[in-house]
């Protein structure tokens, strides 16, 4: 997330037994996260004061999410699942911005090193939330994707306020209606390029806008 970036978290649903699920489970499971803007009392270790100035109205269903903007400072909402894997997400819909900087990517966190990671997809002014140091390049899904690092100083996470890693892949063709993201090939040249990560938290399909964003967002997320 581009610095200043801020957002809730909340577990939408905990599905299946307490047991760790096999790699088949997980693989054919649907969404059981969102990612929105209004439930910071159900995550306690997220201490982030999350108030921006405009209009988000995000609604999901069982399947994906909507999202409609404007005027907003900065948000962000998806949906996808509670722990991150190597899995291949296919997303399905359309973005349209009218203002400020708008990104649909797969988004996630992982913990211990703490590290919040982006595939981004679509961004509809300059790079979207690519910064620091440009690290690699990687042939996925039809494209060629920069890779990037930066670190974030005392910024806003899902352990409070942090200082973390972000990394970053950046999509060349850019694509806003639909696809498939092979997550594990950019886990591997993260890897590859010498970016750790950690336990894996969250991982999403996400709209992120800020910069007095407006526009609106519609995905099924599978």
């Amino acid at each position: 997330m581009v610095a200043f970036t801020s957002f809730l978290v909340a577990a939408w649903a905990i599905v299946g037994s307490l047991a760790a699920p096999t790699a088949e489970s997980i693989a054919d499971a649907g969404p059981d996260f969102e990612l929105r803007r209004t439930s910071l009392a159900r995550r306690q270790d997220y201490t982030q004061d999350y108030e921006t100035t405009g209009t988000v109205d995000f609604t999901s269903s069982d399947t994906g999410y909507s999202v409609t903007f404007s005027g907003a400072a900065d948000f962000v909402v998806g949906k996808g699942w509670k722990t991150g894997t190597r899995r291949n997400i296919t997303f399905s819909g359309s973005t349209t911005a009218s203002a400020g900087t708008v990104l649909l990517s797969v988004y996630g966190w992982t913990t211990d090193p703490l590290v919040e990671y982006y595939v981004q997809e679509y961004y509809n002014t300059g790079s979207g939330a690519a910064q620091g140091t440009k690290v690699g390049t990687l042939e996925s899904d039809g494209s060629t994707y920069d890779i990037w690092k930066h670190q974030q100083v005392d910024q806003p996470s899902i352990q409070g306020t942090n200082t973390f890693w972000q990394y970053i892949s950046v999509r060349q063709s850019k694509r806003s209606d639909n696809g498939t993201v092979t997550v594990g090939n950019h886990f591997d040249a993260w890897a590859n390029a010498g970016l750790t990560l950690g336990t894996q938290n969250y991982q999403t399909v996400s709209t992120e806008g800020f910069g007095t964003a407006a526009g609106n967002s519609k995905y099924t997320v599978s």
